[in-house]
């Protein structure tokens, strides 16, 4: 399984009183979400799942993608690694990993807590930066899981 991590690009800071879910993208934001949207789209495979926490800069940075794609309350601000985790069914260490790939649009510290998790290293080691986008594969091998990270993209860098 490919499992693709985007946090969401950068955002307005909130205003005493305001709904942290309606958070919007900067006019820098929207660039960010426009390139790291453009680049993914030629390499994702067309059968990727697209799950994207129902905030709407999450939302905003999906929508640069220009696919369909499925609100996840699991992806929401709030949420923990471990609710993502189960919704997309990771395998534990002695059964199979997915086919296919799945693009998360999120948030931090969560999808730092994933990355953390599935690469075994200590939660602080995996700060990903808003509009960046970590790939990480999975594979059995000799009866073990694996996990690379095959890439991580910063806007700055497209």
């Amino acid at each position: 399984m490919d499992l693709i991590l985007w946090r969401h690009a950068q955002t307005f800071d909130a205003e005493p009183g305001d709904d942290d879910l309606s958070r919007l993208l900067t006019p820098k934001g929207e660039g960010q979400a426009a390139r790291v949207g453009k680049w993914l789209d030629r390499q994702l495979p067309d059968s990727t799942r697209v799950l994207v926490s129902p905030a709407r800069r999450a939302e905003q940075t999906a929508r640069a993608l220009g696919r369909k794609f499925k609100f996840r309350d699991e992806l929401a601000p709030d949420c923990h690694a471990d609710e993502a985790l189960a919704f997309i069914q990771w395998r534990a260490e002695n059964s199979l990993p997915h086919k296919g790939s799945v693009l998360l649009v999120g948030h931090q510290p969560m999808l730092g807590q994933i990355a953390a998790r599935l690469l075994g290293v200590d939660e602080s080691a995996c700060d990903i930066r808003k509009g960046a986008v970590w790939w990480l594969r999975s594979r059995q091998r000799e009866d073990q899981l694996q996990v690379s990270l095959l890439t991580v993209i910063s806007p700055d860098l497209i």
